[in-house]
Formats: C-alpha cells, structure tokens, sequence
C-alpha cells in the first residue's frame, strides 16, 4: 500500500475494527448511528472512489489469479446486507464475483458437518465470494435456538457447555488454514439499532412494494434481540483475529454503511496488492510476432496500431510511441500525426 489513498482507508476503518483478543460488549462498545464525522451529502463521492478503487484492484486480483477474497456479512433482519452488497459491488465485474445466501440447511447438508456447506462456496483464486450471512449463524441462530442445534443431529458427548467455545476453536483454525492459502477472509457486521430496525419494518408494512420483504417471523426473531445481541457479542470477542478480524460496521445510516464495507474490503485488496502478470522472455516474443503479423495486415492509409494512433503507448524501451508508428500508406493519405490525431480530426 504506497499511495495516500491506502492511508485514507485504514484511517475510515480504524475504528470500527475489533482487536483480537479484546472483550465486547456490542452495545456498550459500538454505537450504530457513529458517520465519523462525514456527511451524506459526501457519501455519495467517497462510495463511487470506493466502487472505483474495488474495480481497479478487482481487475488485478483476477489477472494474479493468486489471491481470493471471502467477505462474510452479518447483521440482524432489516440489516442492509442485500442494499450493501447492490451497492458495494455496483461496479466491478460480476464474472468474477459469486454471492451465496444461506437459509434453513437442506437434509443434504445437514448429513454433512456444519462447515461443509459454506466450504462448498468458497471463492476460487481471482475472484471474490460473499457470504449474505455466513458460518457465523453456526454460534448466533443456532445459539439463540437450541432445537436447531438438535436438528443437526450431533453425537450426545459433543453437546456439552463447551460447544460454544469450540465452535469458535474451530471456525478461526479454518480461518486460519484459508488465509494460510491464499484465501483472505474479510468479516463485517452490520451493526443496527433496535429502534432503526422497527422503522424499517414499519416501512416495509407501510409501502406496499415493500410487503414481500416482510415476514411474521422478523417480529418473532426481535423478541429475541438480548439474546442475539449477547450472542453477537460472544462472536466478536472470540473470533476477531489478527488473520481474519471482525469489522463493527455502523448501520444505521445506510450510506455510511455502504462507505465502510467498501472501505474494508479495499483496504484488503490493497494489503494483498495484486500485480498485473510480467510476461516472460518466450511470451513477449510472441506478443512481437503477433504485433507484426496484425500491423501488416492494416488497411491502406490506416494505422498499423489503432490505439496507438489514439494514445501515447510507450514502447517496450520506455519509449514513448507516436501515433504515426507503422502507418501504412503515406502522411498525406490521412495517416496519423504526432499528436496521435489523424488529420482532420
């Protein structure tokens, strides 16, 4: 990370980072309404940098074709997540971008351990994969209900007190052992107030385009919110690591949730720092044969290098050169000038 816009980034984050090791308390540490210091009328230019920024390194992920990326959402219903990850990733290109949202488990994967359906979505190196929830519902909704724990079928001598722990135990050594390969995992919650949550069930009561994102079930589930405010908490404090820690990313104010999970996930994609491919000796002789075969074969009076003709392309020396490089048929005849114009233009 060498140029000032990395240093922007950290400094956005900074604060909504979880310290590994430290103890939360999600209510009392982390306030959903925090903007730091920024106003919406800004947001809506710091997220197309961060839309911008995203692409740019997304483009270059891909062509190192080392690196993947995991980005785990959190949050409680009404959270943003889906807004987030619409607006987020506007941008770059989706042929390198895969989102898995996770339901109810299906018989299949509940024959199998509770890792082995989020590890079959796992990205590919190149690409980003994002988890719209995650493995974490493995210590949140099957902690909050038990019975869902039991339809899991676990031999009895693991259901003890202590499942929990080792539940976190298990899910930072995976962690550990994706990030140990070259699998960047990057974790957000989205951190909603009680309060803000009721005003968008209200809406989606109110509005009726909105009717179909509401379920009886999101009023069932916010009895619960102690409890899953409890249980989120026990999350952060045992699972934010120094290789994959947590982001508490405020949610109440949509745009400026938006900013900081693009903000996280390009502070990532600027530690990796992914690099175009150099071309080896063998490779850039082709690439000659290949450019004399196509300049060749240029129409009378047009250029030998089209784009070259339109911008200043240096040469492999560092050179830079002109537009009228290799163009076939005389000046006189509309070739390219020096400026890289054709006359006329």
């Amino acid at each position: 990370m060498t140029d000032d816009r990395a240093e922007r980034v950290a400094r956005l984050i900074a604060p909504l980072r979880v310290e590994p090791g430290s103890r939360v308390n999600l209510g009392k540490d982390f306030d959903p309404r925090y903007k730091g210091g920024l106003k919406k009328k800004h947001g809506v230019e710091l997220l197309r940098t961060g839309v911008s920024l995203l692409a740019e390194y997304q483009e270059r992920l891909a062509a190192q074709d080392t690196y993947g990326v995991l980005l785990c959402l959190q949050a409680l219903d009404a959270g943003g997540k889906d807004g987030t990850i619409r607006h987020v990733m506007s941008g770059v290109n989706p042929q390198g971008v895969k989102v898995s949202s996770f339901k109810q488990p299906s018989t299949e994967e509940l024959d199998h351990d509770y890792l082995w359906r989020y590890a079959a979505r796992l990205p590919v190196r190149g690409d980003i994969a994002i988890f719209n929830r995650s493995h974490y519902e493995e210590v949140l909704v099957v902690r909050v209900h038990p019975e869902v724990l039991e339809r899991q079928r676990l031999p009895k001598d693991v259901r003890g007190p202590d499942i929990w722990d080792r539940r976190y135990r298990a899910i930072n050594d995976w962690e550990r052992y994706l990030t140990d390969n070259g699998f960047k995992v990057v974790k957000v919650f989205l951190n909603l107030s009680k309060e803000e949550q009721r005003t968008r069930f209200m809406k989606r009561l109110d509005v009726p385009e909105r009717n179909w994102k509401f379920s009886a079930a999101d009023v069932r589930e916010r009895r619960r919110w102690d409890e899953y405010q409890h249980a989120f908490s026990e999350m952060l404090t045992h699972t934010s690591t120094p290789w994959a820690p947590w982001y508490v990313v405020p949610a109440d104010r949509k745009w400026f949730a938006r900013i900081s999970t693009a903000a996280v996930l390009v502070h990532t994609l600027m530690d990796i720092d992914p690099a175009f491919p150099v071309l080896g000796k063998e490779a850039r002789k082709d690439l000659r044969a290949a450019r004399r075969e196509l300049e060749a074969d240029a129409p009378k009076g047009a250029p030998a290098d089209p784009y070259a003709a339109r911008h200043r392309v240096p040469e492999a020396g560092g050179k830079e050169r002109s537009g009228g490089h290799g163009v076939r048929g005389s000046k006189a005849s509309g070739g390219a000038s020096r400026t890289g114009k054709r006359k006329g233009e």
